[in-house]
């Protein structure tokens, strides 16, 4: 299931089904995922660092940790998922390594990317490098049949921790598919994934 799935043994997991009531995924999950507070849609940001699962017998994937995750809510059901694979701003080299190893686990699911915008799949390439290197919106799309979607974006990111180094946020949307998502929106990133804390 990928690069990051026996290196995670033992870190805290949320494991969810689209769709299915939030109970049960609290119940599956070894994350603290506090209960839902309200009958109608909200989101609820998963206490501590935590990998996502989704739980799909054809189309499951596995994230690496993330310190930024949230899962919304619509009548007390598992709505979607708006996520950053990572605890801290990452240089280009790894933060490729996360990408490039969540495309090959959605390609061997049967996942089928949708050029949009003239976006080809992330690569290991010289262009690549120079995009992402020139901080150049870069996001993705791919769709599980008619099923899900998601929305992978990897942006450059002013890290003050890290003031002469380039560094690199991911930002990974998953819902069922008509569902609208969000643009990737780094500019606000810093308020969520807080990662200047220790």
């Amino acid at each position: 299931m990928g690069l990051y799935v026996h290196a995670q043994s033992g870190v805290p997991e949320v494991a969810l089904k689209l769709g299915e009531p939030w109970e049960d995924m609290r119940k599956r999950s070894s994350a603290k995922i506090d209960p839902t507070i309200t009958d109608t849609s909200a989101f609820g940001i998963i206490e501590g660092d935590a990998r996502m699962r989704f739980v799909d017998d054809q189309y499951g994937f596995v994230t690496p940790r993330a310190k930024f995750l949230t899962v919304s809510y619509d009548s007390q059901k598992v709505a979607s998922v708006r996520m950053s694979p990572q605890v801290e701003t990452l240089p280009l080299d790894e933060a490729l390594k996360v990408v490039l190893d969540l495309q090959q686990q959605w390609e061997r699911g049967g996942w089928k990317h949708v050029e949009m915008r003239g976006k080809p799949p992330f690569e290991n390439t010289p262009q690549w490098r120079e995009n992402l290197t020139n901080c150049k919106p870069n996001t993705n799309y791919w769709y599980a049949s008619n099923l899900y979607q998601v929305q992978l974006s990897l942006d450059c990111f002013d890290d003050s921790k890290y003031p002469n180094q380039n560094r690199y946020l991911i930002t990974l949307e998953l819902a069922k598919l008509g569902l609208a998502l969000r643009e990737s929106q780094t500019s606000r990133a810093e308020s969520h994934l807080k990662m200047v804390a220790p």
